[in-house]
């Protein structure tokens, strides 16, 4: 059976994966990444190899994409097959960088949602209350301290960087997502050599709490049929 490494985004946790977990649970072990203890790509890639079995899939989601993307070219004999969920491989702005730092989420616009919304989530569900109390639970979990971790990441253009990557890669855009653009997430794709491309529609952002059975069948094929057994 395989391994199956899952990385969360920006003040999520294994919650996050919750309903995305039954269906990967059948092709695989699910292992959970720890993105909570170290404020930079590199240290957050050097923990989760240090816990990780000997070889695995490995999945992130927006923030873990960028960890995944460090972690491959860290590890390349141990990571089968990569994947990329509402992710990117762009340099961060001084001023996205600035707001990340006063406590905005990643990707936010200068203008801040109202109370009540989540940008993250797409028009039609961002004041869905059981959405956004799951949401809003993660982050009391993790609490201050990751989110200040979190924050301070330094994210450099890395869209060179994929073209190093030589395993099976799967890439997957939300079509509503309004904190991650769809060109920058397509642009993923068009640099890794050996890529899938797959869109989710009427998704926002958040893709595994939006559509999870749908991602968990779409990541659960490409695993099937892309990644060594």
């Amino acid at each position: 059976m395989r391994n199956i490494v899952l990385l969360p985004g920006f003040m999520c946790d294994s919650d996050l994966w919750r309903d995305v977990a039954p269906g990967l649970g059948k092709i695989g072990a699910l292992h959970y990444g720890n993105v909570f203890q170290d404020d930079t790509l590199e240290g957050m890639a050097e923990r989760v190899l240090s816990e990780a079995p000997d070889r695995f899939v490995l999945i992130g989601f927006s923030m873990g994409g960028f960890v995944a993307r460090v972690l491959t070219l860290m590890a390349p004999d141990r990571v089968t097959a990569v994947a990329f969920v509402a992710s990117s491989a762009r340099e961060y702005t001084e001023a996205e960088r600035a707001r990340r730092l006063q406590g905005a989420l990643p990707g936010d616009r200068p203008r801040r949602a109202s109370p009540g919304v989540a940008l993250g989530l797409h028009p039609d569900r961002e004041r869905d209350p059981v959405l956004l109390e799951r949401l809003r639970d993660m982050q009391r979990r993790l609490g201050p301290e990751v989110r200040a971790r979190q924050s301070a990441l330094i994210r450099k253009d890395g869209y060179a960087d994929l073209e190093r990557i030589a395993c099976p890669a799967l890439v997957v855009a939300c079509r509503q997502d309004r904190l991650r653009s769809f060109a920058e997430t397509e642009r993923m794709a068009k640099h890794l050599p050996n890529a899938r491309f797959e869109v989710i529609e009427d998704c926002g952002h958040m893709a595994p709490l939006e559509k999870p059975h749908e991602l968990a069948a779409l990541l659960a094929g490409w695993v099937e049929t892309s990644a060594p057994a």
